[in-house]
């Protein structure tokens, strides 16, 4: 079977897809985003700035862009941001330069946004962006999750369960929801979902052309 990371084996040139995950926090995400730019070629990160501080273990500029608070708003003012949003009384957006430059490049882009930022996303790049929400099998289960990443205080994970609930109120701003039983089936299923949006008729650019040589040889 073709790997379904690959294009169109015919060369057709086709839009490219602005993939956004979201999840409540802990709820699987990240580890689904890891899997898939390490499985596709293909596929670009988009990273965000964020005016929150390092922690242990993270790179600047391969995790997040870490700048003041000054220079965010500074960003905010010349609207270097496709989308951008409070969260947690820290401040993160996603560059648009860069996002640009990858699509440029024909290059796919994923996004690890919340729902604010992919409802701002989709009103800028309508039908190119593509937006899967990853629901945890249960509150109970997101709350253990979040206490053995260890890495926030009781305070903050209480904070991120409360805003969980808000977050899966906006379940219906997505094109598909899945729920991360297990990490390894949920990714299949992102992946499919990939490979299905890249293969739709509207992205395929190159296909009237095709389309045009098939009948004329006919």
């Amino acid at each position: 079977m073709d790997d379904p990371s690959q294009p169109d084996p015919h060369g057709f040139k086709r839009r490219g897809v602005l993939f956004v995950l979201s999840s409540p926090s802990g709820a699987g995400k990240s580890t689904i985003a890891r899997k898939l730019l390490a499985n596709d070629p293909h596929l670009c990160m988009s990273v965000s700035a964020t005016t929150r501080a390092m922690r242990p273990g993270e790179i600047d500029g391969k995790d997040y862009h870490f700048v003041s608070l000054e220079r965010f708003r500074e960003m905010t003012a010349a609207h270097e941001f496709l989308e951008w949003a409070h969260v947690f009384d820290e401040r993160y957006g996603t560059p648009r330069a860069p996002v640009d430059e990858m699509l440029g490049a024909g290059k796919d882009v994923l996004f690890d946004i919340d729902w604010q930022g992919a409802q701002q996303l989709y009103q800028i790049a309508g039908g190119d962006v593509v937006r899967v929400f990853i629901l945890p099998p249960s509150m109970e289960e997101l709350h253990q999750r979040l206490l053995k990443r260890a890495t926030d205080s009781t305070e903050i994970i209480d904070r991120r369960m409360s805003r969980a609930a808000n977050e899966v109120s906006h379940w219906d701003g997505y094109d598909y929801v899945l729920v991360n039983d297990d990490v390894e089936e949920c990714f299949q299923q992102v992946r499919t979902i990939l490979s299905a949006e890249r293969l739709k008729r509207s992205r395929q650019t190159g296909l009237i052309g095709f389309i045009r040589k098939l009948r004329r040889a006919g």
